[in-house]
């Protein structure tokens, strides 16, 4: 008797299990249900993320179970008050992210091969290399492959390296002494530091002996977070010159540190090339006996699969 009842349940199990596995075999796993997803994790909130979407909240809620059921993995978590990713969401997020960055690219090339061009390079930078290296890049580029487009796009070196790790960009000018192992970073200009101070500065530049002369003075730097090479490589020439220098400005912006040398709010250190895009009333000091270097490197991502990637490397590193 026991052992039929068992027989029975054992049998029902194997019915209700077969039965669940031909409904998942029926669903497949379509771009939609990524989209859906991706809103939802975007916006923890599955009002808003239908409202973005265009679509009803149940309709909306139907999708991610759906979803759910075919991978057979929870990928939030839902109560009244939040909704929160689970560790599998998260991984999904930034899968879907890459997904339809890569999806875009499909269609930018599919578009640019149509209007009967060969492709397009995108370009992240700092200001310095507007001075020498991009614009020699371009001509080179114009001459040799008419047909590629290139956008810029200036950036700070960290939102550099996190756009070529996005796809977002395919390569970048930065000044950093390392970037993750799937990027590809070589060194493409060296240049010398130049000491800026005011036009009126109580000093004739030829009077220049060393840096140890500046010590008591403001300083005006790049952020760290903006740039934390050239900040460090900047506090080594002043450690190697015996001092800590007092820094009374941080910018973003070769113009705002000039402006602010200008008025006699302290004085900076910055990559010999800068001198050459202002037209302001602040003097230069060459700082060639010192052991530092302004190191513009570009950074490209190793398995970036735009074809036109590589033709732009060969120019700038032939």
């Amino acid at each position: 008797m026991f052992y039929s009842i068992k027989l029975l349940i054992k049998f029902d199990n194997y019915q209700y299990q077969k039965h669940q596995h031909s409904i998942l075999m029926g669903y497949q796993i379509e771009l939609r249900h990524f989209a859906y997803f991706l809103a939802v994790a975007e916006e923890l909130h599955f009002r808003k993320a239908a409202e973005k979407l265009f679509i009803s909240q149940p309709g909306l809620s139907r999708q991610i179970k759906q979803m759910e059921e075919i991978l057979q993995v929870q990928l939030f978590i839902r109560d009244k008050k939040k909704v929160v990713l689970t560790p599998a969401g998260h991984y999904l997020k930034g899968k879907s992210e890459e997904l339809f960055h890569g999806i875009k690219d499909i269609k930018r090339h599919v578009q640019l091969i149509g209007e009967g061009d060969s492709g397009e390079v995108r370009i992240g930078f700092l200001g310095s290399a507007m001075q020498n290296v991009i614009p020699t890049l371009l001509l080179e580029l114009k001459d040799k492959y008419p047909k590629i487009k290139t956008s810029l796009e200036e950036l700070s070196n960290m939102d550099q390296v996190e756009a070529v790790l996005k796809d977002e960009l395919d390569m970048g000018f930065v000044r950093l002494s390392r970037v993750p192992a799937t990027l590809q970073m070589t060194t493409v200009y060296e240049d010398t530091f130049s000491l800026v101070l005011p036009e009126n500065y109580p000093m004739l530049t030829r009077n220049y002996v060393g840096m140890h002369q500046f010590a008591n003075d403001n300083f005006i730097l790049f952020s760290k977070e903006y740039s934390p090479f050239y900040f460090e490589t900047i506090m080594g020439i002043c450690s190697d010159a015996g001092f800590v220098p007092k820094v009374s400005h941080k910018t973003v912006h070769a113009h705002t540190i000039f402006k602010l040398v200008e008025n006699n709010l302290g004085i900076a250190i910055v990559p010999t090339a800068l001198k050459f895009g202002f037209q302001m009333r602040v003097k230069f000091i060459e700082l060639k006996n010192i052991d530092q270097r302004a190191l513009l490197s570009v950074i490209w991502k190793k398995d970036n699969p735009n074809p036109v990637l590589k033709n732009c490397v060969d120019l700038l590193l032939k």
